[in-house]
């Protein structure tokens, strides 16, 4: 099969969260599984590691090519480039004037103006790689960026040209929150027919939106896990965009997420101190929590349960919660690191924590991949209290280094992780804790429950050790995905 897909970023081009990961990793399971897969996404020349060109031999190819951006041409080119230790072709979209820039959607935590331009021309530059390097069997667009893509397939590439008229489309909703909402006036931009701005297609509240677009012009809707993909069908998780997605039926699927186990793994992963398995957990894990310990600053105690959470510092990932919880989130022997950065009310929150609690609280407002590997391997539970949750990766992460979860079941974390219950320990499948309800009372009573619990050894070994022998891989994701691509083309057989 020859696929294309495409996202608005990649790694180790350009990453601001998970998107970057999941569309790499995909693209190289199938490429592994047997397919021809292509990359599309824009280059950022100001987000490449130094040294980039050479590694990743990034070099043009084909002509520069002009299209539509509402009443005027803008032109591009493109660039080819390996990632390395792969076969995936990748394609940089290359415009100066939108893609080089210090960040890909914001500056100073505001949108760019025209962003709305911006990724209507890269939708459009999709199509020109399309019919440049295809004929493709499927079309694999992601997120609101590349939302435009499915409609300017459907609208206009299959009438023009006969070799894209059996190219099945999907788009993939990574988190509904992120729509790509914009003025009406911005439907200019898309060279598309104002017939299509109604309620059923492109317009949404008076505005255009490109997620919605993707919604409705794609033959398959994926998301990013079963669960969201049917909370998103409700008004409560819905974003407003319910009634579209529930009238895609059996067309809108949920695939969970896989783990990139050639970086996320402890048997491979050069970032810890020393590697393990579940063979060796017992030891090498308590070697690893040490080195942690004192990276971080704090005291050197194997007793004392280290409680870790790497994530974005917001509401939605459940710091409302921990903040509400107060002393009684320290009223415990644990000890607690706090990685990541976000909204500044709790980066000021985790800062006053480890002011307080010196001996007890490590916060560090900050990005550090290899700490993030470290604290994974370090650890001993770990907590995704969000109250939504697409997908979720830290605590697949997790389960497979043996550091225990901690969530609220939504989303992927009610998909991955199977709660500790009188009945799932009998037959030995518990691999994390979870609470139902989100509320600050909900998640103390798990994250005691769990603390009791670190302390019975037996049993707690039985949950770490199953959580680590879970199959989280990319292979099981990418089988899936092949079962959605063989019904979008099967909706233009015959054509």
């Amino acid at each position: 099969m020859r696929i294309l897909i495409t996202a608005s970023e990649a790694i180790p081009f350009a990453k601001t969260g998970g998107l970057a990961d999941v569309a790499t990793a995909l693209a190289q399971e199938l490429n592994v599984e047997g397919h021809d897969v292509t990359l599309v996404i824009p280059h950022y020349p100001q987000l490449l590691p130094p040294g980039a060109r050479q590694r990743f031999q990034i070099t043009s190819i084909g002509d520069e090519f002009s299209v539509p951006v509402g009443p005027r041409k803008s032109t591009g080119s493109f660039l080819q480039a390996k990632i390395p230790n792969s076969n995936v072709q990748v394609i940089l979209v290359d415009q100066p004037d939108y893609f080089d820039r210090p960040s890909p959607y914001v500056y100073e935590n505001i949108p760019y103006e025209d962003n709305c331009e911006r990724f209507v021309f890269f939708s459009r530059a999709v199509v020109t790689a399309i019919k440049q390097f295809g004929p493709f069997d499927i079309v694999h667009a992601n997120d609101w960026q590349t939302g435009l893509l499915p409609a300017l397939i459907d609208i206009e590439a299959r009438k023009q040209n006969p070799e894209i008229r059996r190219t099945g489309t999907v788009f993939t909703i990574h988190n509904l929150a992120f729509q790509g909402r914009f003025w009406h006036w911005d439907m200019v931009l898309t060279g598309l027919d104002w017939k299509y701005f109604n309620w059923k297609q492109m317009e949404f509240f008076g505005d255009l939106n490109l997620l919605k677009t993707g919604i409705v012009f794609a033959d398959m809707v994926t998301t990013v896990s079963p669960t969201y993909a049917r909370e998103i069908q409700t008004p409560d998780y819905g974003w407003g965009l319910d009634p579209a997605l529930s009238g895609r039926g059996n067309s809108l699927v949920g695939i969970l997420n896989g783990v990139d186990t050639e970086i996320w793994h402890p048997e491979k992963d050069r970032f810890i101190k020393v590697n393990y398995s579940v063979e060796t957990v017992d030891v090498n894990k308590a070697i690893c929590k040490a080195d942690l310990q004192e990276q971080v600053g704090l005291p050197k105690n194997p007793d004392a349960p280290v409680v870790a959470m790497i994530s974005r510092m917001s509401e939605q990932k459940g710091f409302d919660l921990l903040k509400k919880a107060g002393d009684r989130l320290l009223n415990n022997d644990a000890q607690f690191i706090f990685l990541g950065t976000g909204e500044h009310v709790y980066e000021e929150f985790v800062k006053e924590l480890s002011q307080t609690y010196p001996n007890r609280v490590a916060s560090l407002v900050k990005f550090d991949e290899e700490l993030a590997h470290k604290i994974e391997a370090g650890s001993d539970l770990f907590l995704m209290p969000s109250e939504f949750e697409p997908c979720g990766l830290n605590q697949m992460y997790s389960m497979l280094y043996g550091t225990v979860p901690v969530v609220h079941a939504v989303g992927g974390l009610a998909d991955s992780v199977v709660p500790v219950t009188p009945e799932t320990l009998d037959e030995k499948t518990a691999t994390g804790f979870s609470f139902d309800r989100y509320s600050t009372e909900g998640f103390l009573k798990a994250f005691e429950t769990a603390l009791k619990m670190f302390r019975d050894k037996p049993v707690w070994s039985q949950i770490r050790d199953t959580g680590m022998q879970q199959d989280l891989s990319w292979a099981r994701s990418a089988r899936n995905y092949l079962e959605v691509y063989r019904k979008a083309i099967d909706k233009h057989a015959g054509k």
